[in-house]
């Protein structure tokens, strides 16, 4: 196979065309908006004066597949962080703060340390994580886990919400047990925090478009694809508002975007079709970024607050509660959870809000049960030559950036195997 064809340059493309360039096989990778990257991308805001992120991602050096994705691209130096498992948090209507500290090993010493554990838990609180690995298919965190207690209230609750971007009375709870089976139960080595050091694009989409341009990769952006042309049982042709793209024989397509945009695209695919927003809020000022460079927030309207050079920058996940609220009223409700948690004196400065409404799928039962693999339709239906990726793809995690670049790994398996 001398080329492959990607609908979407999101993590999810960019992926899945690493992955098939480390075999030889260039890709073409189709953009319908101006730029790489989806919702994990940079850009320079007029408003703010400033290059900031479209939003705030925190990854763990537990996420093997993000890992592999930045070190074969050249780009884990760019990567920064505490340099071990830190996690602080403040409860701003308390006062009260707090640093969760895993050991680096899997032995768990550090719940019987109260200095770095969660405030007003005990040992056995901690067994009960030991649920998760009971849940049923259908099982909600909230269901699994115990809510009432203050390990539920002060750890795993604002995990669960950054992590699934679904309130945890709704979310599937072995969608968390994946997560937590990949980054907490392995110990502190797997849960180092990393953050890009000066941004999104900078760590994970210019060295990655860069290093696919040296090995034949090539990107299209303002390319909608509007129509895929069949015969015979393959993709022939991608229609564009470029015009058509020839698909040559022996060469394959991926569709790599949104799975609104997929649905209209690939005759009979079920996919997720209820979605979870995300708000972040940028606000233009200098703050410390403390022993991490973020903090978990309770007992407010922010819940992640992430400082970066002359930015402070706020995510709230799960956000469908609030999305249709005006971007004024929003940073008049985050702002005095910042100045609390960050201890400034300062009158709001100005705010970028940013809103993504479908910035996931729910992550629910019915959800989960329409996420399709990368082949589709089944191999006695469809086109033989057109594979799936992205993080609405059955990759056993939610929609995360880890989850994006596993999806992505996986259609290009499928490729070389002979789509």
């Amino acid at each position: 196979m001398t080329r492959v064809h990607i609908v979407g340059a999101g993590l999810a493309g960019l992926a899945t065309a690493v992955a098939l360039a480390r075999h030889g096989v260039a890709a073409s990778l189709y953009e319908a908006g101006p730029a790489a990257g989806g919702r994990c991308r940079s850009y320079f805001d007029r408003g703010l004066g400033r290059r900031i992120d479209n939003g705030n991602h925190l990854l763990l050096s537990g996420n093997h597949a993000a890992m592999t994705y930045l070190d074969t691209i050249g780009a884990r130096r760019t990567m920064g962080g505490p340099g071990l498992a830190r996690f602080p948090f403040v409860d701003v209507a308390t006062g009260e703060r707090w640093t969760i500290e895993p050991d680096p090993g899997r032995m768990p010493w550090w719940i019987f340390r109260r200095d770095r554990r969660v405030p007003g838990t005990n040992l056995r609180d901690y067994l009960s994580l030991l649920a998760l690995r009971k849940a049923g298919a259908d099982t909600t965190v909230a269901e699994a886990l115990d809510p009432s207690g203050p390990l539920y209230k002060r750890l795993l609750e604002p995990l669960a919400v950054a992590a699934l971007n679904t309130p945890p009375t709704a979310a599937l709870a072995r969608l968390l047990r994946t997560v937590m089976d990949n980054t907490l139960m392995k110990g502190g080595r797997a849960c180092i925090p990393c953050l890009p050091r000066e941004g999104l694009s900078e760590s994970f989409i210019d060295p990655a478009l860069a290093w696919l341009e040296s090995r034949g990769g090539r990107l299209v952006t303002g390319c909608r694809v509007t129509a895929l042309r069949e015969e015979n049982r393959r993709v022939i042709a991608l229609e564009t508002t470029d015009g058509e793209m020839p698909v040559g024989t022996g060469e394959a397509v991926v569709m790599a975007a949104p799975p609104w945009v997929a649905d209209g695209l690939v005759p009979g695919l079920v996919a997720p079709d209820e979605f979870q927003a995300i708000v972040n809020l940028h606000f233009q000022i200098d703050a410390d970024p403390g022993e991490a460079g973020f903090l978990g927030v309770l007992g407010g309207t922010a819940e992640w607050i992430f400082v970066k050079e002359g930015i402070v920058s706020v995510t709230i996940s799960a956000a469908n509660r609030i999305v249709d609220l005006s971007a004024d009223e929003l940073a008049q409700r985050v702002w005095p959870d910042v100045r609390t948690a960050l201890r400034l004196e300062e009158p709001m400065p100005p705010v970028r809000v940013v809103k993504e409404r479908r910035a996931t799928f729910t992550a629910t039962a019915a959800q989960e049960q329409r996420r399709p693999g990368p082949r589709w339709p089944a191999e006695t239906s469809g086109a033989h030559n057109l594979v799936l990726a992205g993080d609405w793809t059955s990759t056993g995690l939610p929609a995360t950036i880890e989850g994006a670049i596993r999806s992505g790994y996986a259609a290009a398996d499928v490729i070389l195997a002979g789509a």
